[in-house]
This record gives C-alpha cells, sequence and structure tokens, in this order.
C-alpha cells in the first residue's frame, strides 16, 4: 500500500517545522521539494524525533551557473547541461542522504525550436545516464516529471507519460522513474487509471491535484477514489504527494484524504 504525504505548502516554516506540523496531522511523510537554504541538520533532527519522512527533494545548485543550466528555461534538453545537471544531482545527493530521502525530482526544461525533438529527447536520456554514476549505490532514485502546458508550464518539453515512460526504458536503470502528477496527466491526457496501469513499472513517484484548479482531489472533476484504488491495485509501495493547494483549513481537508484511501 502507498504512503500519503502532505503538501509542504499546507504546513508553514522551516524545513524541520514543516515535518514537525505533518506530523501531528497524522502524515507519515511531507514534501517541501525545495532543500537549499534549509537547516538540514534541524531536519534530520525533526525526522528522527516524529517518523516523518521527507519524500522528495528537488534537484538544485548553490551553484549559480550551474543552477541556469539545469533550470526549466535551459534544461537538459541542451547538450551543455549534461554536466552540470550530474553536478547538481550531487550536491542533491548530499541533501538526499542527510535526510534520508530517496528521491530527487528532476525536470526536462522547456522544448528548444532549434532542434528536433528526437535531439532533445535524446539529451535528457544522456544527461541522466550522466548522472547514474553520481547516484549509484545510493538507494536514492531520480524522479523525472512530465508537466502540462496548457495550463502551467507554458513551453516545456516533456508533457505525456508515453515519451516519459520511454525516457525511463532507454536509460535503463532502477534509479530512473518517471513521476506520475495526476495533476498534470489529466490536462495532457486523460485517461489516467489505464496509464497508471500501463506504465507502473516506470512510474517511481506520484503527485495529485485536482482539476481545475488545482486544490485537493474532491475538488474538481477527477474520482480519486477510483484513482487511488487503482494505484494501489498496481502493487505501488512509494509516496503519493498532495502537490496541490487547498480549499479547507488543512485538518479538514487531511481528514477527507484519508477517506479517500481504499479500505
Amino acid at each position: 500500500m502507498f504512503t500519503l504525504s502532505c503538501s509542504g505548502g499546507w504546513v508553514p516554516g522551516s524545513y524541520a517545522e514543516k515535518i514537525r506540523a505533518a506530523a501531528a496531522l497524522g502524515y507519515k511523510a511531507v514534501e517541501p521539494l525545495c532543500w537549499l537554504r534549509e537547516d538540514i541538520e534541524s531536519a534530520r533532527a525533526a525526522i528522527d524525533e516524529t517518523g516523518c519522512a521527507i519524500s522528495a527533494i528537488l534537484v538544485q545548485s548553490a551553484d549559480e551557473a550551474q543552477a541556469k543550466l539545469i533550470c526549466n528555461e535551459h534544461g537538459i534538453v541542451h547538450e551543455d547541461a549534461k554536466e552540470a545537471f550530474a553536478r547538481a544531482i550531487g550536491e542533491t545527493l548530499e541533501a538526499a542522504l542527510a535526510l534520508n530521502c530517496g528521491t530527487i525530482v528532476v525536470t526536462s526544461g522547456n522544448e528548444r525550436s532549434d532542434v528536433s525533438r528526437e535531439v532533445q529527447h535524446a539529451n535528457i536520456v544522456e544527461a541522466l545516464r550522466a548522472a547514474l554514476p553520481v547516484i549509484a549505490g545510493s538507494g536514492v532514485q531520480l524522479a523525472l516529471e512530465p508537466l502540462n502546458t496548457l495550463v502551467n508550464h507554458k513551453g516545456y518539453y516533456l508533457t505525456t507519460s508515453e515519451e516519459c515512460a520511454e525516457i525511463v526504458r532507454e536509460v535503463n536503470s532502477p534509479q530512473v522513474k518517471m513521476l506520475y502528477d495526476v495533476y498534470h496527466q489529466q490536462i495532457t491526457e486523460g485517461n489516467l487509471i489505464d496509464n497508471i496501469r500501463r506504465y507502473i513499472n516506470e512510474i517511481g513517484h506520484f503527485h495529485v491535484g485536482d482539476v481545475p484548479g488545482r486544490n485537493e482531489p474532491g475538488t474538481g472533476e477527477i474520482n480519486y477514489k477510483n484513482v487511488f484504488k487503482a494505484i494501489a491495485g498496481t502493487g505501488y509501495a512509494g509516496y503519493v504527494v498532495f502537490e496541490c493547494g487547498m480549499t479547507e483549513p488543512v485538518e479538514v481537508v487531511t481528514r477527507k484524504m484519508f477517506e479517500l484511501l481504499p479500505e
């Protein structure tokens, strides 16, 4: 059975404060994502104290030049981002290990107009392969995320679960997976349950939010009772993370979210 993770935006404060607040709400994990400028030592103390984990962090770099190369305005669709990406993964891995966090979220960058999609696809594969020696033996996975471009993230390259699964298979490492965001994929392609079942071997992490509005499940058109049942039915035992806003107090939303879990 999967584990629900609280949105980092649902609880205030530093990493340590978010961890303690999420634990008090009954969550076993929270996902603030951005780790730069956080007090990692105090966050780890809060994790050890509460048993509440950090479900994933985002690849980041303290080096400004590297950060510009891996951001979505550039990204690993570009050949010149490959080495910067591998170094940024090294930086992020140190934080992940210190936090006992098993997933690093990565993105493709925005689509280029100067080369074909085939070239950009290949560049993403090569960048991920370049990071494999960095994460080898660490127990930490990279989770590549497709995003929607119809409502959010205009110009982003990687949008479909099909292409993301192709990239994951081409990289061919158990430490590189897809981040399947139900919100984004409902907007891009729908067919949620069939695609989750089809690509479950490539999926290593889930984000959820409802459509329209990107608020908590139950506020839009997605039948999350059935989606959660389908995820559980695949045998997936990782994290399902609320990467979305909320329309009611966090205590009320949390109760409703746990009620969506399969019996």
